[in-house]
């Protein structure tokens, strides 16, 4: 808070002392970066969630011994039912089913590599949206500060523009009020000249430079909600991915039961859809980067168009219509930024689409199925023979 508050006051001081001189529009660029950010996302903020994302990998050995331990207990257990099972009658002996726990084991021996080899190919989905998102992110920040420099020259023409019209308006009426010698005139025009004009201008000053921080307020507000919007679809990754890393031999120990057989697939089913969260995000963020590149460029191309000295007439109803309108914003920018927000958000539903939990689930489960009744059929057709 202590940084924004500094930045607004930095940002009104700038704005009222005088901000048609061009080097202050670098310095308007500075304020700008200062106040809303290096980037549209923070890159510290962003390098954080990257070095954070394999946390869980490094930090999975405090529950392996336990995991081991009831990976153990669980075995004798399955091993017992096995042969109590064989004892009565009930089934025959096969040897693939015995074999799947000993596999469990060793899966947990080699876990923090097993779980690299399953984030494997969504890494590689994430670097290359990655690349595309940065691309576009760098362009777009590039387009931010350009547009800045834009609006405050802009704000700029509409203090003259308003400061000249203005006092047009009042010497026209007082010229119709009293049409007085050429010594009163000459002291009027000294008079509005001199000193009236000055504090005309100011005060015109005054109100644009306030116009030009409810909009810079506005837009940090945007941003500040995209931003929220994405850090907390990160922040989800690191924390679902670092559990089921830590917590996940649990999982897979629970799966060696037959009443949790299916506990190892799904871990892996929902482990995938969290990975995949980082490459749909940034697919979603370079998207909507589309769109706000679009949006600031669409801006851009009016300011310049405001600021052009082409248009007459028309160029200067659309000015005063920008200078009545209460902000030095066309919109497009603010609205780009929140359907933005609303479009990162949707990323758990979308990488559910392309990994389902319970399809996953399913499928190897119909697949462990149709492999035990094929071993099954073996089995029969060498007792049939002689």
């Amino acid at each position: 808070m202590k940084k924004l508050f500094t930045g607004l006051s930095v940002f009104l001081g700038l704005s009222i002392s005088g901000f048609a001189q061009s080097a202050n529009h670098d310095q308007y660029k500075e304020t700008i970066s200062y106040l809303q950010g290096n980037s549209i996302y923070d890159r510290g903020v962003m390098t954080f969630f990257e070095e954070m994302r394999n946390y869980g990998f490094a930090h999975s050995d405090p529950f392996m011994r336990d995991a081991q331990t009831l990976a153990c207990i669980f075995m004798l257990i399955f091993f017992s039912l096995k042969c109590y099972e064989m004892m009565a009658g009930d089934k025959k002996l096969e040897i693939m089913p015995l074999l799947r726990p000993f596999a469990l084991v060793i899966l947990l021996m080699w876990w923090p590599i097993f779980c690299q080899i399953i984030a494997f190919p969504t890494d590689l989905i994430a670097t290359k949206t990655e690349v595309l998102f940065g691309t576009q992110n760098d362009t777009n920040n590039a387009l931010r500060l350009d547009r800045a420099a834009y609006m405050i020259e802009m704000a700029d023409q509409l203090v003259e523009y308003q400061a000249v019209t203005e006092m047009a308006s009042e010497q026209a009426q007082e010229s119709d009020k009293d049409l007085g010698t050429v010594v009163v005139d000459g002291v009027k025009g000294f008079f509005s000249d001199q000193i009236l004009a000055p504090i005309v201008q100011m005060r015109i000053r005054m109100q644009t430079s306030l116009q030009l921080l409810a909009t810079q307020i506005i837009e940090l507000v945007a941003i500040w909600i995209l931003r929220v919007c994405v850090y907390i679809i990160f922040m989800l990754q690191i924390i679902y991915s670092t559990v089921l890393v830590i917590l996940g031999p649990f999982s897979v120990v629970a799966s060696i039961l037959p009443a949790f057989r299916d506990a190892f697939t799904t871990w892996i089913a929902r482990f995938v859809s969290v990975n995949l969260y980082v490459g749909v995000a940034y697919l979603i963020l370079y998207i909507t980067g589309r769109l706000q590149q679009y949006a600031l460029e669409v801006e851009i191309d009016k300011y310049e168009y405001l600021l052009s000295t082409g248009g007459g007439a028309d160029r200067l109803e659309k000015m005063a219509w920008l200078a009545s309108n209460g902000f030095l914003s066309f919109g497009l920018v603010i609205v780009a930024f929140f359907v933005s927000a609303i479009a990162i958000t949707t990323v758990p539903s979308i990488s559910t689409w392309i990994i389902s939990t319970s399809g996953i689930s399913s499928a190897a489960t119909t697949a462990g199925r149709m492999g035990s009744s094929a071993s099954k059929s073996i089995s029969r057709a060498k007792l049939i023979q002689p």
